[in-house]
């Protein structure tokens, strides 16, 4: 038997499969594998593990039995990540001409207390009726109310019997893995044994108080355990500066000094755990330079998404968040280069000057296979 943890995530990129110390590298995805049978099986099961990895999309999460059955979760760009209080309509109704990577349906901090139950109502009525593209944009995502407020049970009760589910599910303030644990047990239980789930659903993690920040790690490998025997999967880290900045007493500004060793700190954690990681909300909506820099400024620190607030926001963060011509032209060209190499029984080399190694040759897949995601979406909606 194997166990599986994911490693590095890229799409069809090269795999290392780690047994008993030594590495054996194959085309597909990037994992860890312990085989505890005897030597013979060993060999059988790295072929049948191989050929499984060959066909395995970014961000896979599925145990060595799941692979079988051909339950791989795919990457989603989420660049901009834009919150719609599902309590009004008006705004639900525009998400059509959103052009967003992700829409977030709010039952949270947007959704006054005594519209929370509308809000539930709204959700569920739209993912009842929802007919979705397979390749059209957006994301149909929810957040639902924390674990700690009491209300996420009945949200989950009334969203997740719908006819077709939202993709990804957003939990916020995670502040220990106990809040995870009864998330995944109880949202799992309401899904029900005999539902036909085709495709895990990603769980998107918020990181809203210092403990968050603290327990990130624990939490993160929680989840990627949890997901061996539920309907979800992690697959992104959100950071929710304003809670935090209320909790250590933090003044909230525009330039987010205040926040740069949590940014940086959050970015580290998601990428550890081949997470994505969204980047803060930038507040005044209406300063769009001051939205732009900051965008930028996060993109270069790793974080693959921005949360919004506003339509105007999502042209300035996607744009930011989408590689550049000559980024993809140096990522395409670098991957030449490397396959060619490789069929020359060479290992590291050197293109334009830089030495090139295994981390950068997977960071290259990644761009291209953004690139390609947003290109055949742009040409989707346009």
């Amino acid at each position: 038997m194997a166990t599986f943890r994911p490693l590095l995530s890229s799409h069809s990129a090269t795999s290392i499969l780690n047994i008993n110390g030594r590495n054996f590298v194959v085309s597909g995805h990037v994992a860890e594998v312990s085989f505890r049978n005897d030597g013979s099986r060993k060999w059988t099961n790295i072929r049948g593990f191989a050929k499984q990895l060959l066909q395995c999309s970014s961000y896979s999460t599925d145990t060595p039995a799941e692979f079988t059955r051909g339950h791989f979760q795919k990457y989603i760009p989420r660049r901009a990540v834009m919150y719609v209080p599902a309590s009004d309509l008006r705004k639900i109704a525009k998400i059509p001409t959103l052009g967003v990577d992700c829409v977030v349906f709010d039952c949270e901090d947007g959704v006054a207390v005594n519209k929370k139950e509308e809000a539930r109502n709204h959700i569920r009525k739209y993912l009842d009726n929802y007919s979705k593209n397979s390749s059209a944009r957006p994301e149909i995502t929810v957040r639902v109310n924390s674990v700690q407020s009491g209300l996420c049970q009945q949200d989950l009760e009334t969203i997740l019997p719908a006819r077709h589910l939202p993709s990804s599910i957003h939990v916020p303030k995670v502040d220990g893995v106990d809040h995870l644990k009864w998330f995944t047990e109880t949202a799992t239980k309401i899904l029900g044994k005999g539902r036909n789930i085709h495709q895990k659903i990603n769980l998107i993690i918020f990181v809203e108080s210092a403990m968050s920040l603290l327990s990130l790690p624990h939490i993160c490998q929680t989840a990627w355990d949890l997901s061996t025997k539920s309907h979800f999967v992690p697959d992104a880290v959100v950071f929710g500066s304003d809670d935090y900045c209320a909790d250590i007493g933090a003044t909230r500004t525009n330039e987010a000094k205040e926040l740069l060793y949590a940014r940086q700190y959050i970015v580290s954690v998601a990428k550890a755990f081949k997470l994505q990681a969204i980047d803060i909300v930038y507040i005044d909506y209406k300063d769009t330079e001051g939205l732009r820099k900051q965008a930028i400024e996060g993109a270069q620190m790793g974080f693959t998404g921005k949360q919004i607030i506003h339509p105007t926001q999502v042209p300035i963060c996607q744009e930011a968040f989408t590689p550049s011509l000559e980024k993809i032209e140096w990522a395409r060209e670098l991957i030449q280069g490397f396959e060619k190499h490789q069929k020359s029984g060479k290992g590291a080399f050197t293109f334009r000057g830089q030495m090139i190694d295994m981390p950068l040759v997977l960071q290259a897949r990644n761009i291209v296979q953004l690139a390609e995601i947003v290109e055949k979406a742009t040409a989707t909606t346009s």
